[in-house]
Parts: structure tokens; C-alpha cells; sequence
């Protein structure tokens, strides 16, 4: 990071204000009075990246559908950041909501989203899901399997409601991403393969169902993807596919979706495509692909940006604890959180930006450490090779960018540690997105094995 006098310095948030290498302010407020007032770890949210990023996305596609001669939907990936407000923002912004399980779809309907505006996924929804699904009237559900096609047919049938379908489809599309979120490849848990015949049996299927319309087929080719290759590919791939099921089935299939998957900026030298370039781009190969495969009308576009919209609003602020030194070795810094509020970094080596957070000046030359938490685990570490004062001291705040999308969604309690609150920041004022989570919320769920065994007979 660029040391200044006064700067917003990438990838942190929009309002972050960086003075001298520390993050003062978030969204207007100072850093100690958010640690002070809601204690760390701490999450914290930038409204004005957040909506910034959800209208950007929308009036990006928006600005395409002359160009690409059909409409578009941005769908919110629900699971980078599934807390009823942020969901409550997305609906304000225009978007609709991506789900991929019942907590997800609860979380949804508690936060006022119409049903017609959300979408389901998952690769093994279960009876209880799809019918909830359902009753609730819920826009597109994805079919995921041969198996799921049949569990919903006669769901819906019982329901005496014909269901709006979208038919996931594995296109064997090579994303270049970590092994953990690419999607797109034939051998993967996710879709119907096409290379096996599988998605046009499911088409098929569906073409012929009384029950489930076929309206839309889906892909998803991985995660955290930095260049647009990718999608072309899987543009033309899908776009054929719907020409072949036209060809065969007869069947004029008007939707495409083709998911999310875009990267941030998590380090230097992350450069993912600005929202217009990839929103242009997209546009441009699905017309090219319809008119190259004989399409009589381009589809109408769904896209299900996550990550990209949730991420880079996200800010982690941790209380650094025990720092030691191992002379000819390494530096540790423990903070008082760690994998269980971001797993990321133990599970695929997520990389990330830190910089030390607070008033409090430390001007020792960088020198490179290991950020770790605080849980009984060698693998417990947030970052390597990270360049950080080498007078920072215990008691410090630290900060960690583009923190808002999967650390959430993916923390754990383990060593029984509650997980953090979560703030909404913005224009001065804080409130909680997600309460602290107690000791007391950890012990409730537990009944006491003394009180519910028998009473031993007395001899």
C-alpha cells in the first residue's frame, strides 16, 4: 500500500480513508470507535461499495440489452453474503436472489424478496426444500440431476402447480481457477454433462413434462475468475445447446443464465474486467453465438454475480495478540480471530491485503510475517509473507480487505469461539447487520445429558 498523507487505497472499501499505510475511517466513522463499541473480530460492511456494486452490476447490463436485443436480470448470489439486510439491499437495487438452500430461501422471504424474483439452486435440494420451493412460488428453480427432475415432478404435480425451470448444465469449460471452485468441467457434482448426454436427456425430459416448463438453462463455470475467456466459451457452448434442443425437441427455450464467478481485487495485481467491460463483453458473444447458431431470437440474460458484489465491500477488523519472533525463522502475529471467521486462506490459499488499522502511528520498517489466529491448529493462518511495521505491537487493530464475500457465510465455532458481528458502515453512522454471537448461543442448543438420563434404581 501507497503511504500518503490521506488516500483510499484498493482493495479496500470506497470510504476507506488510508493515512500513512493504517486504515483510519470506514464509511466515516474511525476504526478504534467501531473495534471500541462492537469488539473484535469484527466484520464490517461499506454500504456505499455494496450498493455501489449492486447498481453498478444492474445499470451495466441494463445498458447492453440494446446492443444484445433482449433483456437482462442480475441475479445477488445469495451465498457470498446471506444476511437478511444485505438481502434487504439487493431487493432495493433491483436485483433479484439467488439461493442455494432453505435457510438461504428462509432468509429471503424473511427479508421481504418476492418469490417470483428468487432463484433456487443446489446439487442435492432435498424433498422439504423443493416443496417449500413451491408453495412459496419461487421464480426458477435449477435442476441440478436426473434424480432432482423426477422429486420435483411429483412435487409439483402434488401441488397441482406447473414450476418455471431453469436445466443446470455442465458445459466442460475450463475456468483457470483454484481446483476447489471451478464448476465448469465434465467431471464435477454440479449440473447435467453435456459431453455424456446427460443435459439433453434432461431437456428431453423436461420438454415432455406436463408439470415443469423448461424456460431457461444455467451454467456456472467456477469462481473468482480474472479473465473473460472463460465466459465466451461457455456463451457459445450454452447457446448451442439451446439451438440443439430447439433442433431436436422443438422446444424454443428463452433464457440463459450464465451464472457468476467474476474476481475482485484481493491483492495487488488482482485486475479483474471493470462491471461495463464485462458486462459488454458478455452481451456481445451470447448475440454473436445466437446468430451464429441460428437462434430465431436471443435469449434473455441471466447473470448471478457473488462474490464481486459482496467482497470488496468488506472490511475484518482484528485485535493483534501474542506476536512472536523466531530469530532465523519466522515472525507470528496471532489475532484474536482466524479460521473460523475466514476459513479461505487454510482451505485455497485465498490471498489477502493487510494493513495495520487505528490512530496509532507505527512507522518501523515493513518486514515480512505470518498473520495467524487464535485456534488449536497449525493450518489456523491468514496470510504469509506479510509486510507489516516491524514495531507493530500487542494491542494493535489490523485490518483485512475484500473480506465480504464466504467469511461469513463459511465461519464455524471451532475451539467454540463465537462468531463476530457484523456492521453496516456508511456516511457516519453504524448499525448491526448480524449481532455478536455469545457463549450462551453456543451452550443453548445443547441440553445437559445429566437431565435427560433415567434415574438408576436404588438398590
Amino acid at each position: 500500500m501507497t503511504r500518503g498523507r490521506a488516500e483510499v487505497a484498493e482493495p479496500f472499501p470506497d470510504t476507506a480513508e488510508i493515512q500513512d499505510g493504517r486504515l483510519r475511517t470506514l464509511g466515516g466513522i474511525a476504526v478504534e470507535e467501531l473495534a471500541e463499541r462492537f469488539g473484535t473480530p469484527l466484520w464490517l460492511v461499506d454500504r456505499a461499495t455494496l450498493e455501489g456494486r449492486m447498481r453498478a452490476y444492474r445499470e451495466a447490463f441494463a445498458a447492453q440489452e440494446a446492443v444484445l436485443g433482449a433483456t437482462t436480470t442480475v441475479v445477488y448470489a445469495a451465498k457470498a453474503l446471506c444476511v437478511r439486510g444485505v438481502l434487504e439491499l439487493a431487493d432495493d437495487c433491483g436485483l433479484w436472489v439467488d439461493c442455494a438452500s432453505g435457510g438461504e430461501l428462509a432468509t429471503a422471504r424473511a427479508a421481504g424478496i418476492d418469490p417470483r424474483r428468487i432463484v433456487l439452486h443446489g446439487n442435492n435440494k432435498s424433498v422439504a426444500e423443493l416443496r417449500d420451493a413451491v408453495d412459496a412460488g419461487v421464480g426458477r428453480i435449477v435442476i441440478d440431476s436426473l434424480s432432482e427432475l423426477a422429486r420435483l415432478e411429483g412435487i409439483a404435480e402434488a401441488a397441482g402447480r406447473v414450476v418455471p425451470c431453469h436445466l443446470r448444465v455442465t458445459p466442460g469449460v475450463d475456468a483457470h481457477t483454484h481446483e476447489f471452485v471451478a464448476t465448469g468441467h465434465d467431471d464435477t457434482k454440479f449440473g447435467l454433462t453435456l459431453s455424456l448426454g446427460l443435459a439433453h436427456e434432461g431437456a428431453a425430459r423436461l420438454v415432455a413434462s406436463r408439470w415443469l416448463d423448461l424456460v431457461g438453462v444455467h451454467c456456472h463455470v467456477g469462481s473468482d475468475i480474472l479473465r473473460l475467456d472463460p465466459y465466451h466459451a461457455a456463451a457459445d457452448v450454452m447457446v448451442r445447446f439451446l439451438a440443439e434442443v430447439r433442433a431436436t425437441h422443438g422446444a424454443e427455450v428463452g433464457e440463459l443464465n450464465l451464472g457468476g464467478g467474476l474476481g475482485i481485487s484481493a491483492v495487488p495485481g488482482d485486475v479483474p474486467p471493470e462491471l461495463p467491460t464485462y458486462a459488454a463483453d458478455l452481451t456481445a458473444a451470447v448475440a454473436e453465438a445466437a446468430d451464429a447458431h441460428g437462434l430465431t431470437a436471443r435469449p434473455h440474460l441471466f447473470v448471478e454475480p457473488g462474490r464481486s458484489i459482496a467482497g470488496p465491500a468488506g472490511v475484518t477488523l482484528y485485535r493483534v495478540g501474542t506476536i512472536k519472533e523466531l530469530p532465523g525463522l519466522s515472525t507470528y502475529v496471532a489475532v484474536d480471530g482466524g479460521m473460523s471467521d475466514n476459513p479461505r486462506y487454510p482451505l485455497y490459499q485465498a490471498p489477502h491485503t493487510f494493513a495495520p488499522a487505528g490512530a496509532v502511528a507505527r512507522d518501523g520498517t515493513p518486514r515480512p510475517v505470518t498473520v495467524v489466529g487464535k485456534h488449536c491448529e497449525t493450518g489456523d493462518v491468514l496470510g504469509e509473507g506479510v509486510s507489516l511495521p516491524s514495531d507493530l505491537a500487542e494491542g494493535d487493530l489490523l485490518a483485512v480487505a475484500a473480506t465480504g464475500a464466504y467469511n461469513h457465510a463459511m465461519a464455524s465455532n471451532y475451539n467454540r469461539l463465537p462468531r463476530p458481528a457484523m456492521v453496516l458502515v456508511g456516511e457516519g453512522w453504524a448499525v448491526e447487520l448480524v449481532r455478536r454471537e455469545t457463549v450462551e448461543d453456543l451452550l443453548a442448543r445443547e441440553p445437559s445429558l445429566r437431565d435427560a438420563r433415567p434415574p438408576v434404581p436404588r438398590p
